[in-house]
């Protein structure tokens, strides 16, 4: 319940609403409890990381599931990634973590999408293996991260589409999963 509300205060209001205070409020707990059960703010940021990144991980593997039996799209996979770093707050998070010196709750979200690919690329972990997926996840990753942080204003600096990063992000996909299945 804390966590929920915690990701919809960072969707509202950035992370740094994301306080023990705000969450306690908006689930009619004492800040007490909250501090009881994460410790500290730093706790409770580093709790939110890894419940984003396990829910949108989740959606991630099944819309890539969906894409590979043919009931799904390589664009909502991109869509999802895209969004999980932008609309979700997830770029914004790391960014707060990162400014604030707690780059050790950035861990759980690498742990949980390497896993995620490890998972739907088996074939991938074997020594001197192709890593075309893995190579392709972390494109992805980071094109999503950087369009949520810089990507409005850079498209619009430049006079491009707002959904020209998302374009090329699937063009980038589509090829890897050809290689990767190829």
């Amino acid at each position: 319940m804390a966590l929920e509300a915690a990701r919809g205060l960072l969707m509202e209001a950035g992370p740094q609403g994301v306080t023990l205070k705000a969450v306690a409020a908006r689930i009619g707990r004492t800040h007490a409890n909250l501090l009881h059960h994460f410790g500290s703010a730093a706790g409770l940021q580093q709790a939110l990381a890894v419940h984003l990144a396990t829910t949108v991980c989740e959606s991630i593997g099944q819309a890539a599931l969906a894409r590979r039996a043919g009931l799904g799209s390589t664009r909502a996979v991109v869509d999802l990634t895209f969004d999980a770093f932008d609309r979700e707050g997830g770029a914004a998070l790391a960014n707060w973590m990162l400014a604030t010196g707690n780059e050790d709750a950035l861990d759980p979200i690498v742990e949980t999408i390497h896993r995620l690919v490890d998972e739907l690329h088996p074939d991938e972990q074997a020594p001197g293996a192709a890593r075309t997926m893995h190579e392709a996840t972390l494109a992805l990753v980071l094109m999503a991260l950087g369009d949520a942080l810089i990507g409005r204003r850079l498209s619009a600096s430049l006079g491009i589409g707002r959904g020209t990063a998302r374009d090329s992000a699937e063009a980038m996909l589509d090829a890897a999963y050809e290689k990767w299945a190829g």
